[in-house]
This record gives C-alpha cells, sequence and structure tokens, in this order.
C-alpha cells in the first residue's frame, strides 16, 4: 500500500463501508525492529483473545538500521499492515510498541512502550544523533506531551530512569515481565524441549547466548562456538547459540551462517531467533553469556552462567550489571571443558536470586497486570474478571546439522588385556587436538566418519568408516563392510548397526567382529572405538567383555569373532 492510497479497512474514515468486524476501539501496535515487534506478538494475544471490540492493526515503521525482517515477521503472523504515515488516518485510541524509537504522530491518543529487553540497562546509538542514548526511553517530548506510558518490571526501574530523565516523573506502569513469566511458566518441560531440540539423555546442552554490537559474545569471540564444540565430547554434551534478532536483522542468515561454518558442521543447533529461542532457553544446562536480556534470563532461571564477554555499554546500577558482578567470566583462551564443567558441578540454582529479585517485580502477575494497563489506556471494561491465559512455551524444532566425523581417543588397559576402554569423540570438524599416541599407555586416536559425511577427503582419510544406516540383515552388513574396505584402502575398520540389534566390525585383515552393547545404543561409532582400542593394543578380540567409558557412563560391550582371516592375508 502506498502513502497516496486511501486507508479503506479496517481502520480509517471510510472503513465502516468496507469492514466486516466494526471494533469499538483501535489500537495500532508499532512495528519497527524484530525484537520489538516480536514481544508485543508475544503477549498480545493473551491480552486481547476473543474481544470484538478491539481492532488491531500493525503500522510498519521503516526507519530503524534492523527493519529487515519485520514485514515477513508481520506478514507470517497473519497481521493487517498499515504504513508508519498513515497511522494518524487511522485515528487509532492506543499506540502500542516495544520500541521506544518511533516517531508519534501528532494526536492525543496514549502510548504504552513495553521494554524489549529488561529494563533501562544499556545504552545503545542514537539514530537521530551522532551520540548514544537510554535504551527503553522515549524521547523528552513525547515524555512532555503527558501521552507515554513506559512499562518496567521493577521499581528500581523507575528510580533509576528518574535520575536521568526527570520528566518521566509519573510516566511509569509497574506490570512485571511478560517474558519472564512465560518462561517460568514452562520450565517444567525442560526435557521436553530438550528432546524437540534433539538433545540426547545424558548429554548436557550449553547454550552460547549472544546480544548484539562489537562487544557482545558473537562480536568480541565469533570462533567461540567452534572451540567450545572442540573443547566438549560428544558423547556428553551438545552445544546451542541464540543471536540477537539485530546480529540477523543487521547482517543476514548468510553472514551468520558464514561465520559459524566451521561450528555448524560440528553441530551446533543455531536456534531460531524468533520464538524458539525461550524453550531453548529453558533446556539449557548452562548458558554462556554476556550482558545481553536472553543470559539475564538464564541466570534468573537459575542457569549456572559464565560470562565470555561483558560490554561497558553495560548502565551501572541494573540488574545486568549486578550480573556481571556476581557471574564469573569464562577464560576464552583457557581450558573451556573444565571450566564448564566446573560450573556445572559448583553453581548452585540460588547464585543469582539477588539479581533476579532486583530486575522482575510480582513474577507470574504481568499479563493480568498488563491487561488492566491496556484496557484503561483504550477506555474499555476488562472483558471478563478471569486472568488472561497462560499457555505453555511451543516446542521448538530440532535444529542443527547431523555430525558425521570425529576425532576419536581411545584409552586401553595396559597390559594386552581387554579390561576397560575410555572413548573421547570429538566433532573432526572442529578439532584441533595434535595426535598424542601412547602404545605404552594404551592410548591411540584415529579419525572416524559416517558414510555420510560430505567431505571427500575426510571419508578417504579416515581410518574407520561407519554405516549411516542400521543394515537390514547380517548378510546386507557383511556385504557393505567388505564393499566399504574394498572402496576405501586407507580404512582399516568399516563398522554398521543391524537393525535387529547389535553391530558389526570388519577389519582389514578379513576379520569380523559382531558386537553387542547393553543399552539402547544404535550408533555404530562407539563399539568400533573399542574395536579399533583393543586391535591397536594386541589384545584379544575374540569372546570378550570390554567396558566403555564414554565421560561418567559406563557400557559392557561383549566380542566375538564372526569369521577368520582368509588365507595368507595379514593385518594392517
Amino acid at each position: 500500500m502506498h502513502a497516496s492510497q486511501p486507508l479503506r479497512v479496517p481502520v480509517g474514515t471510510d472503513a465502516g463501508r468496507w469492514s466486516t468486524f466494526h471494533g469499538e476501539k483501535t489500537l495500532v501496535v508499532a512495528a519497527r525492529t524484530v525484537t520489538s515487534t516480536v514481544r508485543v506478538l508475544e503477549c498480545l494475544p493473551a491480552l486481547l483473545r476473543g474481544d470484538r471490540r478491539v481492532t488491531v492493526v500493525f503500522a510498519h515503521d521503516p526507519t530503524s538500521a534492523f527493519n529487515d525482517g519485520v514485514l515477513d515477521l508481520l506478514h507470517d503472523a497473519g497481521c493487517r499492515v498499515i504504513p508508519w504515515e498513515q497511522v494518524g488516518h487511522a485515528e487509532p485510541d492506543l499506540i502500542l510498541t516495544a520500541s521506544e524509537n518511533i516517531d508519534v504522530p501528532e494526536g492525543h491518543c496514549p502510548v504504552l512502550v513495553l521494554p524489549h529487553g529488561i529494563g533501562f540497562q544499556k545504552q545503545v546509538p542514537d539514530s537521530r544523533a551522532s551520540g548514544d542514548r537510554l535504551s527503553g526511553v522515549v524521547p523528552d517530548g513525547l515524555l512532555e506531551s503527558g501521552r507515554a506510558w513506559l512499562a518496567i518490571s521493577h521499581p528500581g526501574q523507575e528510580e533509576q530512569l528518574l535520575s536521568s530523565h526527570p520528566k518521566a516523573a509519573g510516566r511509569t506502569l509497574l506490570v512485571g515481565d511478560p517474558c519472564y513469566d512465560e518462561l517460568l511458566g514452562s520450565v517444567d518441560r525442560a526435557d521436553v524441549y530438550r528432546r524437540a531440540l534433539g538433545v540426547p539423555d545424558a548429554h548436557r546442552l550449553v547454550v552460547l547466548s549472544s546480544t548484539w554490537g562489537p562487544t557482545s559474545l558473537i562480536g568480541h569471540h565469533p570462533e567461540l562456538a567452534a572451540r567450545v564444540l572442540a573443547a566438549l565430547p560428544y558423547d556428553e554434551f551438545r552445544v546451542a547459540a541464540i543471536v540477537h534478532p539485530n546480529v540477523w536483522s543487521g547482517h543476514g542468515a548468510w553472514q551468520i551462517r558464514n561465520l559459524l561454518a566451521p561450528a555448524l558442521d560440528a553441530g551446533l543447533m543455531l536456534v531460531p531467533h524468533i520464538h524458539a529461542w525461550r524453550p531453548a532457553l529453558i533446556a539449557a544446562d548452562l548458558v554462556v553469556g554476556d550482558h545481553g536480556s536472553v543470559t539475564l534470563y538464564g541466570a534468573a532461571l537459575g542457569k549456572p552462567v559464565l560470562l565470555g564477554a561483558f560490554g561497558s555499554e553495560a548502565v551501572p546500577g541494573t540488574a545486568v550489571t549486578a550480573l556481571g558482578r556476581a557471574a564469573p567470566r569464562l577464560d576464552v583462551h583457557g581450558d573451556l571443558h573444565e571450566q564448564i564443567a566446573s560450573a556445572l558441578t559448583a553453581q548452585r540454582p540460588d547464585r543469582f536470586a539477588t539479581v533476579a529479585e532486583g530486575a522482575f517485580d510480582q513474577p507470574g502477575q504481568a499479563l493480568p497486570l498488563l491487561r488492566t494497563a491496556l484496557y484503561d489506556l483504550l477506555g474499555l471494561a476488562e472483558p471478563v474478571p478471569a486472568p488472561p491465559p497462560r499457555w505453555f512455551l511451543a516446542e521448538p524444532e530440532e535444529t542443527g546439522a547431523r555430525v558425521t566425523a570425529w576425532t576419536v581417543t581411545t584409552t586401553a588397559a595396559p597390559g594386552g588385556g581387554p579390561g576397560a576402554v575410555t572413548v573421547r569423540r570429538l566433532p573432526a570438524a572442529v578439532s584441533r587436538e595434535e595426535a598424542d599416541e601412547d602404545a605404552a599407555a594404551g592410548r591411540f586416536r584415529h579419525l572416524a566418519c559416517d558414510e555420510r559425511e560430505p567431505d571427500r577427503r575426510v571419508v578417504e582419510s579416515a581410518s574407520v568408516l561407519l554405516g549411516g544406516a542400521p543394515a537390514r540383515t547380517a548378510a546386507a552388513g557383511l556385504r557393505w563392510v567388505a564393499e566399504t574396505l574394498d572402496r576405501l584402502p586407507g580404512c582399516r575398520l568399516a563398522a554398521t548397526a543391524l537393525a535387529g540389534g547389535g553391530f558389526l566390525v570388519g577389519l582389514r585383515d578379513g576379520r569380523v567382529v559382531e558386537a553387542a552393547m547393553t543399552g539402547t545404543a544404535t550408533d555404530p561409532g562407539v563399539p568400533a572405538a573399542a574395536v579399533y582400542a583393543l586391535l591397536r593394543a594386541a589384545a584379544p578380540l575374540d569372546d570378550v567383555l570390554v567396558t566403555l567409558r564414554i565421560g561418567t557412563r559406563e557400557e559392557d560391550v561383549a566380542l566375538r569373532l564372526r569369521t577368520s582371516p582368509s588365507p595368507g592375508s595379514a593385518p594392517r
């Protein structure tokens, strides 16, 4: 719709001739950035549910540096969108926004400003001037007009606001934080969200959380995701990243994915930035973050937190600054595995309770308080006395590429006996470990890859090849093993799972080992690692029971030879 075209439906002076629904009041939602628009979309349905008296339209303000993606978001949500210059013609009774930087047209209707983060905790570039401004605060002119109302989540935010913007006196509404309440209301579904994300049982989920700007986690340490994945054993951890919508809007998905390509190849779960970050945060076992709101939400939920970055633009005296004092720093050049494991063990869930108390007032009451304020500003009675619904957060979709190559370190019992084998696998796409084999200590390293590995060089240099899907029969498995060893002369072992249970591990010398594991494992990589370790240690492979140690987990694997080597063949 162009500015010259008349506005006919559902609002405007001529709307009555064209509209199907005739509301008593018009609510205009300002849509300027993805972050602010999402915040309104996440709470508005519960506030206005089923009320035909309110006509809602979304006005697109294209002036933000982070405007890209707003129209797609609105259209995907099915919103009626009008150009910002036609807001005045819509004759709104209330303008609702989570962006404080909108250019409000002249008029008398009130403007309700929701926070798109947690309070006024950050200095950001001022789009109207060359300096910075306090995030979340509308221009003084709008405060002086008496039209603006700023929703806050804690009384301390009003005190902070008045110290720097005295014209905000009497213009705040204490309503709490709807986003925090949604998180609290869904914390008991953490296991559901973990399964939906594809996190295996008994694995820890580490979430990297980054705000935007050069001092953010991703801005300051763009390689950190790959380094974390290179440090955390694949059979014990999964890693996800939550990146601020302004990064997506400002740089584009292609740039982000290109920057994170090594980490994505290693299985990084790059969480969609619109809604899915909330269940992903609930699913987290630990958050590595910065001075952004998502890190503070994680701390308030009782998650262990390590700060990998913390920008100077964080405002003193705010909850996020308190978090900066309370949370330990991550030494990004130190032993990441040790630091993360230590935080998982040492940090208590109540470590940041005082920080949360300084950020959120009356948890669980935000939607009722916000609905009361909304209807009061609209000049309407609340439709029913019952509180608005409190929905569980939707399950996220599984994300992250399948890992198809690993650097595997095995340590077999010394002395040539089967005993126990320790297995540590790291994604080969990011593994930086140098060979440190020690035959006397029974420690060996090899490259293993799935037959679906896309890099030909990796496939051709792997010592162990793994079948991508279980063989339907033992005969089919034997054929696959023989063909794989014949096709790849550098391969020492070829292993596949069997659909009926168990595994076949074929050796270069013609022997085939049958393996049966405890538990429900279907990944041939673990029993193949055990066979490789015993083979390199010159330990027996027939009729032996080996204890596999994979992190803190132990599994037993029984091995027996299915066939003898062909006459004249020699082991390699």
